[in-house]
């Protein structure tokens, strides 16, 4: 049986949620902590596994006692699986590596979190982001947008807040119930507002097991090679993204990139179709830079459009917006070096966009890239960055990668952590260069999320700064 029949088998009628109590959450990250409290709160019997509890928050650890939630740790075996009727995977577990310890005569249904939160807010309706590059900044520039319109919005999904935290916290105050640490995730205090619409960031992870998740308005703003160290290739990586609009109808609203031109009549989406452009300039009044912003904004009108935002305050909005945290982030400037913090570029496709937005600054660009490399042509970009790129200061993982892309065309330079290759780069960089942290890779040899990669960055920097 191939993985899309094998995976497509395991989704059985969602009328199992209705019959069944017994549900397993695979991971103890954010979103995993978050929708085992919501399952606790709704009466479910749930079963958490995680490899290593002990990296959880205290409080979430002591959530688990306090209520007796089982919780099995250590590798994921066959058998773990077997007594759950619903099994809700934390989004950077591969699908791949569970089905093979599932039941093949009973499996469970595999939901993402953020559809299991959605069944309990179905009212409000969603705006949803996906595409491989610029759903963050997209993402917030809706939820600016609506904003400026005088709309309450709830923010979240891949964004860092999962949708379940917003469901618990709506639960739990229909019940009135008293809320503490132990009953409501700490960060769930701005989801306690009813929300006029819920903007969803989505990744491929999560709409892989999303079967039937109905955005009023979906959007995908590109689909470029990433995550294929996830996916089993690029069919699969495609057909989740496309998972997004699977359930639209006649009154829903379907937003795509110019290159995504075909999709929709491949895919026989059912939703109004349109496209945006990606050579507008509709918002040029804003703090962020480059062309790919004004591509990022014009999706985000198009959308919050539908939504009844007027040009003017999307126009507010743009000049208010300030550019978000490791997404081309200014963060000083030291004998006049430019150090800009661009950490959630994370794939070949982002780094170009990351160069390309100094492409008209005439300015030389100190490149750091490196770590665990997820697929792509490095090798592509060479005249592109022949233009701007003065140095190439590589660190962590995946060295011979890049090495052997960028070797021949560019002075090439290798240290073991982003310190040392920060701290070489001062004695490289001259007044008026840039040095661009882009690294092209998950920051996962040496970081937990690029989150983290990019803090280190902006220490180190600013402990320069202060030296």
């Amino acid at each position: 049986m191939t993985f899309s029949t094998q995976h497509k088998a395991l989704f059985n009628a969602h009328e199992k949620l209705n019959t069944t109590n017994k549900v397993s959450v695979v991971g103890a990250g954010r979103s995993g902590r978050s929708v085992t409290k919501l399952l606790h709160a709704l009466g479910f019997s749930v079963t958490l596994h995680e490899k290593d509890l002990s990296k959880a928050p205290q409080d979430f650890q002591e959530f688990l006692q306090v209520n007796a939630i089982p919780c099995i740790q250590g590798k994921h075996k066959k058998g773990d699986f077997h007594l759950c009727d619903v099994l809700i995977p934390s989004p950077g577990v591969a699908i791949a590596s569970l089905i093979p310890l599932l039941s093949e005569e009973n499996p469970p249904l595999i939901m993402a979190e953020t559809e299991f939160a959605w069944l309990y807010c179905k009212e409000i309706p969603v705006l949803a982001i996906t595409g491989t590059s610029g759903k963050t900044t997209t993402t917030s520039i809706c939820s600016a947008m609506l904003e400026a319109q005088g709309l309450h919005v709830f923010t979240g999904g891949n964004i860092g807040t999962p949708l379940s935290e917003y469901a618990l916290a709506h639960i739990l105050a229909e019940k009135n119930l008293e809320t503490s640490t132990a009953s409501i995730p700490n960060e769930a205090q701005n989801a306690h507002k009813k929300a006029d619409i819920l903007v969803l960031e989505l990744s491929s992870f999560q709409l892989q097991t999303c079967n039937i998740l109905r955005p009023h308005i979906g959007m995908c703003l590109n689909i470029t090679e990433n995550h294929l160290d996830y996916h089993a290739d690029m069919q699969e990586y495609i057909d989740a993204k496309m998972n997004l609009f699977a359930h639209q109808t006649e009154n829903d609203f379907a937003i795509f990139g110019e290159t995504l031109k075909d999709f929709p009549k491949k895919y026989a989406l059912k939703a109004k179709t349109l496209f945006f452009d990606s050579t507008a300039k509709r918002f040029p009044d804003t703090k962020l830079m480059g062309q790919h912003n004004q591509n990022n904004a014009e999706a985000a009108w198009q959308a919050c459009q539908i939504l009844g935002v007027s040009e003017e305050n999307a126009k507010i909005a743009m000049k208010n917006f300030s550019p978000m945290i490791n997404r081309l982030e200014y963060v000083a400037e030291i004998n006049g070096v430019r150090y800009i913090n661009d950490s959630k570029c994370t794939t070949v496709d982002a780094l170009k966009v990351a160069i390309s937005a100094f492409a008209d600054s005439h300015k030389p660009v100190c490149l750091m890239a490196g770590g665990k490399f997820k697929g792509g042509d490095l090798a592509s970009l060479i005249p592109l960055m022949k233009n701007s790129v003065k140095h190439i200061a590589l660190y962590g993982a995946n060295k011979d990668v890049f090495m052997e892309a960028f070797a021949q065309d560019f002075t090439v330079t290798w240290d073991e952590t982003l310190q040392k290759a920060i701290e070489r780069l001062q004695n490289i960089a001259t007044k008026n260069d840039i040095i661009l942290l882009a690294p092209a890779t998950s920051s996962f040899d040496q970081y937990l999320n690029y989150e983290e990669r990019g803090t280190d960055f902006r220490n180190i920097v600013r402990a320069l700064q202060s030296a």
